[in-house]
């Protein structure tokens, strides 16, 4: 069964001024589509096909590259999509709340951390926030449309918040500011959805 390009949950509007509707609609209709297409054409005829991103990404030969870069871009990006919301911002509670506190001391030093993971990734790439068994959580970056799921990508864990930090996510209304769009990030993440891949993850 091939991959189908992911509707939106939210028009490509919804999010302005954060993000502006122009890049939600290229990126989405695009570039999604993009890496859709050819994650299915990559997998066509092979033992891959029928089988979860997931599953396909968790046991990938790193080696393989159309899967690698477009399986991780159609997954990235269906994660993007998701964490993000009109009526998003504000901090998380409950227990994902108290798991990035006792990790990065408070929301205030996760937002710092994770801010430093995403401006430092070098050229394009994502930055992630994880969650291990357990509980705990993590921090890190990857390049291209490598992600946490991968083998030996040096990035634990289940990703449960991402960003897209390529020049295609940001550059028409950032150019090369990519701090400002890190930091606008923050206001439309939609902090219901990563606290529910938390609890499922965890």
């Amino acid at each position: 069964m091939a991959f189908d390009l992911p509707k939106l949950p939210y028009a490509y509007d919804a999010l302005e001024p954060k993000i502006d509707a122009r890049t939600m609609e290229i990126h989405h209709t695009k570039h999604h589509n993009g890496y859709t297409t050819k994650l299915n054409n990559a997998i066509e005829g092979t033992d891959l096909a029928g089988k979860s991103i997931e599953d396909i990404l968790e046991n990938l030969d790193m080696k393989n590259t159309a899967v690698r870069n477009n399986g991780g871009g159609f997954y990235n990006h269906r994660l993007f999509w998701e964490i993000m919301s009109p009526d998003g911002g504000g901090s998380p509670s409950g227990e994902l709340g108290k798991a990035i506190d006792s990790a990065f001391g408070s929301y205030e030093g996760f937002k710092d951390k994770f801010s430093s993971a995403a401006a430092g990734q070098f050229g394009s790439g994502w930055a992630w926030l994880c969650v291990h068994k357990g509980g705990k959580v993590e921090i890190c970056s990857t390049p291209n449309q490598d992600n946490p799921l991968m083998p030996g990508v040096g990035c634990g864990g289940f990703p449960i918040l991402g960003i897209d930090v390529w020049e295609h996510a940001y550059y028409l209304n950032y150019q090369n500011r990519r701090p400002e769009y890190i930091d606008a990030f923050f206001d439309v993440i939609n902090w219901d959805k990563v606290t529910e891949l938390y609890n499922e993850n965890k």
